[in-house]
């Protein structure tokens, strides 16, 4: 926790302030009175019981500043029922990983004292942005000041006002002290050696550390592909017909690796105490509209909009405009090819250095107007599923991740299709995947370490070198540190960097064999990923909200479905490899016949190994089996206990307190 920095909340009490709250220097003085009173009040009475103040503006401060901006904590004990009621999992005295209780807080192991320390301070943040999710309009029409902003009994206030533009930005502050730990041992000193996942998940959140583990397992598992392509690239380099090894080995490669990560996932989830954690139920995005009414599973009032007109909108619109922007992309792909004919012609008529390095410039343009393309249809593709406008936050990225994969997929991968089984011609087909693959791997480098943070000096030259004084050789005062950690740039989520990884994996498991060096430099630019990754989290970025998962979600059914297109793919590689092909000289069709049975066999491999390679290793398996069991059997004593005690002679009942309800309260 953050002890250096603390304020004073109106009641005279001191709070380490951890999430901090902008409104727009015009907001009405009543509707700030008023959200104020509602984070205060007490949660019986529809609050959220936190503590909240004004910052007060620092000695550097201008008119300019903006006034509005209040830094929220909580008190200790707040924030441990907090922790119950997010359902958090913290390790017990027996090492096993159970739901954290007000009630058994001295059973927990690393409980002490009054607990100051059990909870990191992204959980606490974690904490706090539930509770501030959570605060409910009761009778209110509207936010008061503002008739047109209407409220219903239920509605999110934080949402509605973020929606409408009067709440600017809610975010968590950084910790000057854990931060520079957590960055020397992460990236300010280079050296060979593990990230440091546990320190990443206890400053970041479980989210952020499952997606730097599987960028480092991902290196890794790298590696064997890279030691068995170096020599492969210096000894069979002209030789193509010899690529059916490494295709056979891709093809064993991608389907372990993938079963292995979810077992190492289980393990990280399990020690994090997310594995077993019950998913919370989920609000309205703050984006989604429609008519009032009342949800049957929670009784309260909000919108409603009928799933007919939103599947209209995706069948009518969206998926039109996919096909149109796949046909786009085909019909760019065309003009490369002709554009790699006209660089070919020249350098046919010619041979020289120059137009040698002529036939290298299509793929290079080509790549580089990938890239561009990509980018433009993530922003319509992120307009179009919020037009569609889906409920949950959950559907939303599900409906965008699909549209993105398909588009990036087609995007990024159709030429070489294309070279590989239309033109079949595996010496374009390697000049091909080596330049698409460099290319994009300098700009992604460009565009996720370098321009931000380039932005960032340039946006606030002056304020980012004040920062790097004094954040790392002494004590910031606090209201210069929310001004300059307002001014950061929004870490929009790990989206963008599982796509990176994505069209990696693309590359190396589909077409590596024809390049074998493929392997070699993704795993240069995972080494470089992890570096300007971990570089914009700590300097470049707000701090994010700390994300509870228990694995890496849609993607890791991404990576499978394109585990699956390998499996395919090299199969077909293989076939059109004049070794397989001298087998069957006289007949075209056995070729395509055992070809097939021989894809169909790895497929059935591939579904067999799934089953035959638990997701959860088995000693993990048998202790959230027997926190199971204990918990069944500690809730059953507890029921037959409260029956007898509930049980009273006529006139001499009583009612139940709620402190003694808190206290025989559980969860499991």
């Amino acid at each position: 926790m953050q002890k250096s920095l603390s304020v004073y909340d109106s009641d005279g009490s001191t709070f380490a302030p951890l999430v901090v709250i902008e409104l727009v220097s015009e907001t009405k003085e009543e509707a700030i009175a008023w959200l104020l009173n509602r984070v205060r009040d007490k949660q019986q009475d529809g609050g959220a019981e936190l503590l909240v103040e004004q910052l007060t503006p620092g000695a550097q401060g201008t008119e300019k500043d903006n006034p509005n901006v209040y830094v929220v904590g909580a008190s200790w004990q707040r924030l441990l029922y907090g922790a119950e009621d997010v359902g958090l999992f913290k390790e017990f005295n027996d090492g096993s990983m159970r739901g954290f209780t007000y009630a058994n807080k001295h059973n927990f192991k690393e409980f002490q004292g009054d607990g100051d320390g059990f909870l990191s301070m992204a959980e606490c943040q974690y904490i706090i942005k539930h509770e501030l999710d959570n605060l409910r309009a009761k009778d209110e029409a509207h936010v008061p000041g503002y008739p047109k902003m209407k409220l219903y009994p239920g509605k999110s206030v934080i949402r509605r006002m973020q929606s409408k533009g009067i709440l600017v930005q809610v975010f968590p502050l950084h910790e000057k002290e854990e931060l520079k730990r957590l960055s020397f041992s992460w990236f300010k000193k280079i050296k060979l050696s593990f990230q440091p996942l546990d320190d990443i998940r206890h400053y970041f959140g479980e989210g952020m550390a499952l997606y730097f583990g599987f960028l480092e397992y991902f290196t890794l598992a790298l590696i064997p592909m890279a030691l068995i392509g170096i020599p492969y690239y210096l000894f069979d380099w002209e030789d193509y017909d010899k690529f059916t090894v490494f295709a056979g080995f891709n093809l064993v490669w991608c389907t372990v690796i993938l079963e292995l990560w979810k077992r190492l996932s289980a393990s990280l989830a399990y020690g994090w105490g997310t594995l077993s954690r019950k998913k919370a139920f989920e609000e309205p995005r703050p984006g989604f509209h429609g008519v009032l009414g009342v949800n049957p599973v929670t009784g309260r009032a909000e919108p409603l909009y009928s799933n007919a007109k939103r599947q209209l909108r995706i069948y009518l619109v969206s998926v039109p405009f996919v096909l149109l922007c796949l046909y786009l992309s085909l019909y760019v792909m065309m003009i490369y090819f002709d554009m790699e004919g006209w660089a070919l012609m020249i350098h046919d008529e010619e041979p020289t250095f120059w137009t040698g390095l002529l036939l290298f410039i299509p793929s290079i343009i080509y790549a580089v107007v990938i890239e561009i393309m990509n980018l433009i249809y993530r922003y319509a593709a992120e307009f179009l599923t919020g037009w569609e406008n889906h409920r949950l936050e959950s559907t939303f990225q599900n409906h965008l991740v699909l549209k993105v994969l398909v588009f990036n997929f087609f995007n990024c991968f159709a030429s070489l299709f294309y070279i590989a089984f239309v033109m079949q011609d595996m010496v374009l087909l390697r000049q091909s995947l080596a330049t698409l693959l460099i290319t994009s791997q300098i700009l992604n480098q460009i565009m996720e370490a370098f321009l931000p943070y380039w932005l960032q000096r340039r946006r606030n030259k002056k304020a980012h070198k004040r920062m790097i004084k004094t954040m790392e050789d002494k004590e910031l005062p606090l209201s210069e540190q929310v001004k300059l950690e307002a001014d950061m740039s929004t870490y929009l989520g790990t989206f963008d960097d599982y796509l990176e990884l994505f069209l990696l994996f693309g590359y190396v498991s589909l077409f590596s064999c024809v390049y074998p060096l493929a392997a070699v430099l993704v795993v240069l630019n995972n080494v470089t990923e992890v570096y300007s990754d971990a570089f914009k989290m700590c300097k470049v970025f707000k701090r994010p909200f700390s994300e509870p998962a228990a694995n890496i979600g849609v993607w890791q059914l991404a990576f499978e479905a394109m585990s699956v297109i390998a499996v395919v793919t090299n199969c077909a590689l293989i076939g059109m490899s004049p070794q397989v092909k001298s087998y069957f000289p006289e007949s075209e069709t056995q070729l395509i016949m055992w070809v097939v049975g021989f894809e169909h066999f790895l497929l059935a491999s591939k579904f067999i190994l799934t089953f035959v390679i638990p997701d959860v290793p088995k000693h993990i398996q048998i202790k959230l089996s027997r926190l199971e069991f204990e918990s069944l059997e500690a809730l059953k004593k507890r029921s037959q206990a409260h029956g007898r005690k509930c049980w009273r002679p006529r006139g001499s009942q009583r009612l139940i307190s709620d402190e003694e309800r808190r206290g025989r309260s559980f969860r499991y």
